[in-house]
């Protein structure tokens, strides 16, 4: 497979994130490295890759399929559009989940749906329904494992996730869990999570660093409480963040997100830990 076959932009991933269901739609180093000039249009920054081999919208269904059999579990990321200070994009948090479970699914293997953006003010009785839904075609699709991960650290999310797990695997046929991205790291290890702060910051200087502008925080005192005018919580991105930190975070969560996948494989009855289809063919499977 070609080096074009198996990557994309980034600049083409920001035109076609987020899921629309139904009409309301559901949707370097610290300081000195980070005032460096940014890259000019279309050209790419240095960072990580994130392989189109593993992202369920870029395969094709024998790909699914063979993916499936192989590791039947598929990672779904959450986020919302939301403030994260003058140098972050609005979607990072679903951004920094779907890079995560892209790189724990080129290690462990299964596949990445899209990110889903949805707020946890949202109507909860009736957006449980539709993820359900949602959850409920990609266990027909086959998978075994649904792993609902989100980069939103909110308990509210987490929960609407886990209700709307809930009648999906009540048979016995999958399992599932809802996970903060940044919930599953060992004891022993320097990681975290806040917000636009040091760790989301490395984060996107690791995934996307090119939509990244640490210019915009200037050189004086900021606000590092949640408060206007900045919206940042936690640590000095200018001081603290960098790549590097970035590539741990996200490399450490990517691991044990992975290992909870086999884990929860690994829970089921033997006769059930297979892909549960034996090919994808039309019309047997049409869409999710």
């Amino acid at each position: 497979m070609s080096r074009s076959d198996d990557h994309y932009g980034r600049r083409g991933f920001l035109k076609r994130i987020g899921l629309a269901v139904g009409a309301a739609g559901l949707w370097g180093a610290g300081a000195a490295g980070a005032m460096e000039e940014r890259p000019a249009e279309g050209e790419r920054a240095s960072g990580c890759e994130l392989s189109r081999a593993v992202q369920m919208d870029f395969m094709r269904p024998g790909q699914i399929e063979a993916a499936g059999k192989k590791f039947p579990v598929v990672y779904v990321p959450f986020g919302l559009i939301e403030w994260h200070g003058p140098h972050l994009p609005v979607g990072t948090d679903a951004l920094k989940a779907h890079g995560i479970l892209v790189r724990c699914a080129e290690r462990y293997g299964g596949v990445v749906f899209p990110p889903i953006y949805f707020h946890s003010w949202w109507k909860r009785a009736e957006f449980t329904v539709v993820l359900s839904q949602l959850f409920e075609r990609l266990k027909k699709t086959g998978f075994r494992v649904i792993m609902g991960v989100s980069g939103h650290d909110v308990k509210v999310q987490l929960a609407m996730i886990t209700e709307a797990l809930a009648p999906v695997t009540a048979d016995g046929e999958v399992a599932g869990i809802a996970l903060h991205e940044a919930g599953w790291h060992s004891a022993d290890q320097e990681t975290g999570t806040d917000h636009a702060a040091k760790w989301e910051t490395a984060d996107m200087m690791y995934l996307y660093p090119e939509l990244v502008d640490m210019g915009t925080l200037g050189e004086g005192e900021i606000n590092l409480e949640g408060k206007p005018p900045w919206g940042i919580t936690g640590l000095d991105p200018r001081e603290h963040a960098s790549v590097e930190e970035g590539r741990r975070n996200i490399e450490r969560a990517a691991d044990a997100i992975g290992k909870k996948a086999r884990e929860l494989l690994d829970s089921l009855p033997p006769e059930k830990r297979g892909f549960s289809r034996e090919s994808l063919v039309f019309n047997s499977w049409h869409f999710i």
